[in-house]
């Protein structure tokens, strides 16, 4: 009892002015949240209105076989999203059948517009051993889901296992496959590594010396020029382990360019070569450019 005395003393000591401060706060919060609500409600309604819907879609896809397919899935299912609610988990489960796609980066344009860009794993190779093969994407993924019935082959010692290939000369192989045109992988057989080098077989064809690891792009367009030209028709092989100076013969122990292949195949893939090592040279001076 004399303790509610005192507290009922206390009560009615305070000033009558501070009474309805509690009132004034509970206005104040009420009035707030009811603030938020109505911003809110309006947000989550602006954000998955017509007024920001997915109309202008760009599709980045570097190539591969599935580029259409692939194409049509992450655009099909933009179309049911807007700017403002962009759902990745919808986006790769769109591509999810297709192995080749490494990771979806997106960004949005306001009000309508979004940007896909597919970074792909595109399969340059199948590593096999023991009567196995498993496709391989040019930075030495094993891609396990991929068929590999009709990549260039590159054999390894053992079978392959994990994630990566981690042969030295099969890494070496696959970046010979991953500087190829990709027009150019389905005319290769295998690449290998003989006296020193790395060697494409081409279906049908000559076969191709690359010498060591370097230049790869520049030996490729060497390459190609030298395929390109009538003058080459009947050689064996074509050497571009020099890429400003490449040599096609119809013995691998000739040197220099055999009267087959035409002095006009060699201008063409030296030109080709010296630009394509310039270029080469750029493109290592601004990576992902």
């Amino acid at each position: 009892m004399a303790v509610d005395l005192i507290a009922a003393e206390r009560l009615r000591r305070l000033s009558p002015g501070r009474l309805p401060l509690p009132r004034l706060r509970r206005s104040a919060v009420l009035a707030l949240l009811a603030v938020v609500l109505l911003l809110g409600g309006g947000w989550l309604w602006l954000r998955d209105s017509s007024l920001v819907s997915v109309r202008h879609i760009r599709i980045r896809v570097e190539g591969g076989p599935d580029a259409g397919q692939i194409r049509q899935a992450l655009s099909s299912a933009a179309r049911n999203m807007t700017t403002l609610d962009v759902r990745l988990d919808q986006l790769r489960a769109a591509v999810a059948p297709y192995p080749v796609v490494k990771d979806l980066q997106v960004s949005t344009d306001f009000p309508h517009g979004i940007r896909i860009h597919v970074v792909e794993q595109i399969p340059v190779a199948a590593v096999s051993a023991g009567g196995r093969a498993v496709a391989v994407a040019g930075d030495g993924t094993l891609l396990h889901d991929v068929a590999a019935s009709s990549l260039p082959r590159i054999p390894l010692r053992v079978p392959p296992g994990g994630q990566r290939v981690t042969e030295p000369d099969a890494l070496h192989a696959v970046a010979v496959l991953a500087a190829a045109p990709y027009a150019m992988l389905g005319r290769i057989t295998q690449v290998t590594q003989s006296g020193g080098q790395m060697v494409a077989q081409l279906r049908g064809g000559p076969s191709i010396l690359f010498g060591d690891g370097s230049q790869l792009g520049a030996k490729w367009a060497a390459a190609t020029a030298v395929l390109g030209d009538a003058g080459s028709a009947g050689a064996s092989y074509i050497d571009v382990s020099d890429p400003a100076r490449p040599a096609a013969g119809t013995s691998a122990g000739q040197s220099g360019v055999a009267a087959t292949a035409g002095t006009a195949a060699t201008t063409a893939a030296a030109t080709a070569g010296s630009v394509a090592a310039g270029a080469g040279a750029s493109a290592t001076a601004s990576p992902g450019g």
